[in-house]
């Protein structure tokens, strides 16, 4: 099914052209350890430009049922995919970390990874897996050699050969420290799965593991994390006052989730302010046309940065950017990079 383009009449102010108000610098509210805001006296480890902008799993997700192949052009999440992304003016790039059954932080976007044998699709979930069997699917790091064959599962079902124009190895997260330019920060999402009930003990030791490649490898990279688990984002919150952290949530667009806290931008609000974080990353569709959603977002002191196809249409970034959004993540690094620098 080819990629459809949103439609622009949804959003009558994409179609007007008026000049971009200056934002300035500046740097995510951290707290300090007892919870008070260090104000106007804290160090900043990464000031932003007026507009952040983020390569979505790297050079941008890969939808394999697309005709577009600026969407299978290279294997997401992967050194390859933000490499290439760090050859444009990007800020940052999305990750998805995941931790194996051997508490290796890994870098893949579903909770399941799928294969064939004999006929037969097997999933497996990422968590499950130990690090050699995960490393084990798709191309492997000696050149011309294959492992299990990758495929992708879409939420309705459909299954997918996982075929891309330049195809690459599945990394961990400490080779992403150890293979990318140092002043390309990183923006880490936490995976967890939405059908799971984690208690605080597993909440707990993921992060733990995944704070521990930090603490060896970050080295002062610029980092901040974010997730749709509102229990691990108060969490990672209170475990290290380091790095900035985000509420993920749909702002109530896509799905209603038996998680109240997920199901609307004023519930996302009501979580950061709850646990001292720094933001919201919201479904850029929840925010178009609705800047009273911005202005109260920024008015409680949160920053408000976006992700969803619409970030991959010029016209809605440039709009975001009048409102005051903070940053994009998107998937047409190239185009995107390019038209904003303009």
């Amino acid at each position: 099914m080819a990629l459809k383009a949103p439609q622009l009449c949804f959003f009558p102010k994409l179609l007007q052209a008026q000049d971009y108000p200056t934002l300035p610098f500046f740097c995510p509210p951290l707290m300090t350890e007892d919870g008070d805001d260090e104000g106007e006296a804290r160090k900043c480890r990464h000031k932003w430009p007026k507009l952040v902008l983020i390569g979505h799993r790297g050079n941008g997700m890969n939808m394999l049922q697309s005709s577009d192949i600026r969407m299978r052009a290279i294997k997401e999440n992967s050194i390859l995919s933000f490499n290439s992304a760090a050859q444009f003016p990007i800020d940052f790039v999305e990750l998805d970390v995941q931790v194996t059954k051997d508490d290796c932080p890994v870098i893949f976007h579903d909770n399941f990874i799928v294969t064939h044998d004999k006929g037969v699709f097997i999933e497996k979930r990422v968590t499950d897996l130990k690090l050699p069997e995960f490393l084990s699917y798709g191309p492997q790091k000696h050149l011309g050699e294959m492992g299990m064959p990758l495929f992708r599962k879409m939420k309705d079902g459909r299954i997918f050969e996982w075929k891309v124009e330049k195809d690459a190895p599945l990394c961990t997260l400490q080779e992403a420290f150890e293979n990318l330019e140092h002043s390309l920060g990183f923006n880490m999402e936490l995976k967890f799965d939405d059908h799971i009930v984690y208690t605080e003990r597993q909440l707990k030791h993921v992060l733990q593991v995944i704070l521990q490649v930090i603490n060896d490898y970050a080295k002062g990279r610029p980092i901040f994390f974010s997730t749709f688990q509102p229990d691990a984002a108060l969490l990672i919150r209170k475990m290290q006052s380091s790095y900035p952290v985000y509420f993920l949530t749909e702002g109530g667009y896509h799905q209603m989730h038996v998680d109240a806290r997920k199901n609307s931008l004023e519930a996302a609000v009501k979580v950061c302010l709850a646990g001292g974080l720094q933001g919201i990353v919201s479904e850029v569709s929840a925010i178009l046309g609705n800047e009273e959603a911005v202005t109260g977002i920024q008015g409680n002191n949160l920053r408000l940065l976006t992700y969803g196809q619409l970030n991959n249409m010029v016209k809605a970034v440039c709009l975001q950017l009048q409102m005051g959004v903070d940053g994009v993540i998107v998937d047409l690094v190239q185009e995107i990079t390019g038209a904003v620098c303009d």
